[in-house]
């Protein structure tokens, strides 16, 4: 009997757009947020030597999956953040980012803001 074989998906990848506004790094997420790519969005929120305090905006309108990965990942980064004296803000949760957020009470660590214009305001 010959061996079949079968390709094996890819995981959806993530890309991360960044860009800044005002002095405060701005990165347009889009993709999964899963094990498979924590660690692109761990790179991603690495703090640039430049942007000291670290002020970072997260565009999450682009996300169609989040999960506990991401979560760790994003509360290492509120933690670095904060001890060297910037922050982290989210916004334009989908609603599977949105609902992942809500359950495990990120948003009562990290700023939620529904517009990317409304998280980039002093």
């Amino acid at each position: 009997m010959a061996d079949i074989h079968h390709p094996v998906e890819q995981p959806a990848r993530l890309s991360i757009t960044r860009t800044t506004a005002d002095g405060i790094r701005v990165l347009a997420l889009a993709g999964e947020l899963d094990t498979d790519t924590a660690g692109t969005l761990r790179q991603g929120l690495r703090p640039e030597e430049e942007c000291l305090p670290p002020l970072t905006v997260l565009d999450f309108g682009a996300v169609t999956f989040m999960d506990s990965s991401a979560i760790n990942v994003l509360v290492a980064a509120h933690r670095d953040a904060t001890a060297a004296g910037g922050w982290i803000r989210m916004a334009a949760l989908t609603e599977p980012a949105r609902r992942v957020v809500e359950i495990v009470g990120l948003d009562t660590i990290i700023a939620c803001h529904p517009t990317l214009a409304q998280a980039l305001e002093p």
